[in-house]
């Protein structure tokens, strides 16, 4: 069965498409327009099943599925570790193209995961919930930063709801300021609207009631939406060969540069995915109140290297404890021992979670 390499360098308005066969021969060098009928017309003459390599850059999700629903394969490349192309000391778009399809014809291409759709959808509806929460958060610190320039203190939990929200309704304010501050009582209340209306569209689109949400839940301090979004973020946790991978996946782990017998570790990996070290560190402050132990390495840890090393360690253990829970399809089980000991800290028992309870 005769099977086609194409290389596809992507950009907004064009692609760049090169297509080898499997002895490295140059098929084809094309400059195309990203219009359905001029892509259609190119890829409806590569052999079905043949794989279609392009970079994991922002626009990757609407090529990819494209290219499948030709009947070819699509393959995502690891931006970061295609060290040729990035390297290269002449980069053009017909090279990156090329390249790409050399390094899939001979197997060294680095490739990323490729979620399906239904787990893409899930993503960007979480994802689009978290950013209208940080949004409205937002709103909220200017509407208090009025009130501290005018001197206005409460006594409200929350001033933006019920009695609180009337209170800012009826304040007296300068002309200036009570203009500034109704403009923010609506936004806060537009966008409180709209998260709504998402998490409405989440609940009808996602499985509220998963089995990989369920036992995610069951973490002291892993809520709902949390429970979600971590379940979509980690997506099938048989990609991952062991909890290691998993936290470096989660940016809960230093870089380490070692050399000889030198040994560095700095900071937190940077380019990690930030939603689930986001909901992991959330959840620590519930964790270690619930969980002995966790507030055991908690408290040691903050002893010698302060409150966010801390912070980010609980969360390491944390993320540990999922990898093996989704693996083992067991919950969280809560510990009531005070002490830590040994360097590695794995739950090995787990609270049963049914399905069906």
């Amino acid at each position: 069965m005769e099977v086609y390499h194409v290389g596809v360098d992507l950009h907004k308005d064009f692609s760049q498409v090169t297509a080898i066969d499997d002895e490295g021969n140059v098929l084809s060098k094309k400059r195309l327009a990203n219009e359905d009928d001029v892509l259609e017309e190119y890829f409806s003459k590569v052999p079905k099943g043949s794989p279609v390599v392009m970079e994991a850059t922002m626009s990757w999700y609407w090529m990819s599925d494209f290219v499948e629903e030709m009947g070819l394969k699509p393959v995502l490349a690891h931006p970061k570790k295609v060290r040729i192309i990035a390297e290269a000391t002449v980069k053009t778009d017909k090279i990156d193209s090329e390249v790409l399809a050399h390094l899939e014809r001979t197997n060294f291409l680095p490739v990323s995961y490729i979620p399906p759709k239904e787990i893409r959808d899930a993503r960007e509806l979480l994802r689009y919930r978290m950013y209208l929460v940080r949004i409205r958060a937002s709103f909220k610190n200017r509407a208090h930063s009025v009130l501290g320039k005018m001197g206005i203190r409460h006594g409200y939990a929350d001033c933006f709801v019920g009695a609180g929200l009337n209170f800012l309704k009826e304040l007296k304010l300068p002309e200036v300021y009570r203009k500034e501050l109704d403009g923010h009582l609506k936004l806060i209340a537009e966008v409180t609207k709209e998260i709504k209306e998402i998490e409405k569209k989440i609940k009808a689109c996602v499985k509220e009631e998963s089995e990989d949400a369920r036992l995610l839940m069951t973490i002291p301090g892993i809520s709902w939406f949390s429970g979600l979004l971590l379940a979509a973020e980690i997506g099938n946790i048989k990609r991952f060969r062991s909890y290691r991978k998993l936290c470096a996946y989660g940016g809960v782990v230093p870089t380490t540069a070692e050399s000889a017998d030198k040994v560095h570790q700095g900071h937190i990996m940077k380019d990690s995915n930030k939603y689930i070290r986001y909901c992991l560190v959330e959840a620590v402050d519930h964790a270690i109140r619930k969980d002995l132990k966790l507030r055991s390495l908690y408290r040691k840890v903050q002893r010698k290297k302060g409150t966010t090393k801390a912070r980010i360690a609980v969360s390491r253990k944390l993320l540990i404890s999922i990898y093996y829970m989704l693996k083992n399809r067991t919950g969280y089980e809560i510990s009531h021992k005070k002490s830590y000991r040994g360097k590695e800290y794995r739950i090995k028992t787990f609270k049963r979670v049914s399905p069906c309870e």
